[in-house]
């Protein structure tokens, strides 16, 4: 997209509406669209994780001058004490709140009817604790918001855990990336979903996302007590 040019009104009107859904409410974690402000603390976050890291550029040509690109941060919820010494989120909140860093991030291209998850990272200290779910489920979300047909990416062929996860939401292999990666050459696995916008599809999807909102409810309520 040429520089100067801002995102068409249909489209920052999905985005407004899709600002109000993103979030289940009972968890501590609270998934935003990136800043730029944000991107030096998220440039950090993708040295310290990936081997081979976007510039902060990078994240800034993304946020100013690409319509198509959607990219969200998640941050533990705002909360301060309260006179009992108990945390309450920040609409009961009277204190100035801390700067809250960010935990992960990810990031999706809408290409003509797909939905492709370009990034998706959590910082080291953060994981298991479904928060990379939580951002997975965000970028299928708003794909779906998009009108996208299906939602793509690559992985690692080594990488596992990564894999297990996107097969839970109903990725399979569909293509392999010959040494995809410089860094060691590595292959990349290509993944896509089934139509998104299908029943069975959205029947799996809203189960497991209930599933989802139930444990972070539950880690919720075993931090405050």
């Amino acid at each position: 997209m040429a520089k100067g040019m801002t995102r068409p009104a249909w489209l920052l009107s999905i985005c407004r509406v899709y600002d109000r859904l993103m979030n289940i409410e009972q968890s501590s974690f609270l998934v935003e669209r990136m800043a730029l402000k944000d991107v030096p603390e998220v440039a950090a976050l993708e040295k310290l994780v990936f081997t081979m890291p976007w510039s902060a550029r990078a994240f800034e040509y993304e946020l100013r001058y690409n319509a198509m690109a959607h990219f969200v941060v998640a941050r533990q919820k705002p909360e301060t004490r309260s006179e009992d010494g108990r945390y309450r989120h920040w609409w009961g909140g009277r204190k100035p709140l801390p700067h809250r860093p960010i935990l992960g991030y990810a990031g999706l291209w809408l290409i003509v009817d797909e939905g492709h998850v370009c990034t998706l990272a959590v910082h080291p200290d953060w994981r298991g604790r479904r928060l990379g779910e939580l951002l997975l489920v965000t970028l299928i979300e708003r794909s779906c918001a998009l009108n996208a047909a299906v939602v793509t990416l690559e992985v690692r062929a080594s990488n596992l855990v990564a894999q297990q996860l996107y097969r839970k939401y109903g990725f399979e292999a569909v293509g392999l990336r010959k040494g995809y990666y410089s860094d060691n050459h590595e292959d990349a696995l290509i993944m896509t979903t089934a139509p998104v916008g299908t029943a069975s599809y959205q029947s799996r999807f809203q189960e497991l996302k209930s599933l989802l909102a139930a444990a972070l409810s539950e880690q919720l309520t075993l931090s405050a007590c």
